[in-house]
């Protein structure tokens, strides 16, 4: 009976993981999101954040009162806002107070990833991240 060498089994191992190997998540465009959390802080009761990201570059979406937009870079996991603007309706004031802090959020955004919970979560350089689902529908 034949046996394998020692020698042979370290590059066999290696070629059968890098068989496994699978590539890295890529942020969808054109898919919205629904946001569940800023920071440490669930959403208000009945409110409605969304984040959309076009192909063109622009980001967009609700803020839970106003329509919000601005262009966005990706390269890898690196993800990068630029200043959002929005329409400029007037909500209820903690209404108004959530959507500051998401829109501050976003600016602060330095990176992205994908939770063990298939959240998608948005990184500031320092902080709690803005958690993000997948709109069903």
């Amino acid at each position: 009976m034949l046996r394998p060498s020692l020698a042979a089994t370290p590059a066999l191992l290696t070629l059968a993981l890098l068989g496994c190997a699978s590539s890295p998540p890529a942020l969808e465009q054109e898919r919205a999101y629904r946001v569940e959390w800023i920071d440490e802080r669930p959403l208000l009761e009945g409110s409605h954040l969304t984040i959309t990201f076009g192909a063109d570059d622009r980001a967009y979406g609700t803020g839970g009162c106003n329509h919000w937009f601005a262009g966005y870079g990706v390269e890898g996991q690196i993800l990068r806002f630029s200043t959002v603007g929005s329409t400029r309706k007037a909500c209820a004031p903690e209404l108004m107070e959530q959507e500051a802090r998401f829109f501050q959020a976003l600016e602060h955004v330095r990176r992205w990833d994908l939770s063990p919970l298939e959240q998608l979560r948005l990184w500031p350089e320092q902080g709690k991240p803005l958690r993000l689902l997948p709109e069903e529908g």
